[in-house]
C-alpha cells in the first residue's frame, strides 16, 4: 500500500488520483471516479470532490493508497 502525506486537513479525491500519479490529468481523474473505478474506505465513490481525510484509504485499478498527515 503506498502512502502519501497532506499538510492540510483534506484533500479531494481527484486530486488524490492526480498526486499519486494514478492518472495523468483531472480530466482522467473525472472520468474514472464517475465511472466507479475508484472506492473511498472500500466503497465506491464517484464524487470526484469528495473529501478525503488522513485515515481514508483509496483503492484504483488494483492499487491502494493510505493518505497521512
Amino acid at each position: 500500500m503506498e502512502k502519501i502525506k497532506i499538510k492540510d486537513e483534506f484533500i479531494k479525491l481527484g486530486q488524490v488520483l492526480k498526486f499519486a500519479g494514478l492518472v495523468e490529468s483531472g480530466v482522467d481523474a473525472k472520468i474514472e471516479i464517475q465511472d466507479g473505478n475508484v472506492l473511498v474506505n472500500g466503497e465506491v465513490e464517484c464524487r470526484r470532490g469528495k473529501k478525503i481525510y488522513a485515515g481514508d484509504v483509496i483503492e484504483f485499478n488494483g492499487q491502494q493508497i493510505k493518505v497521512e498527515n
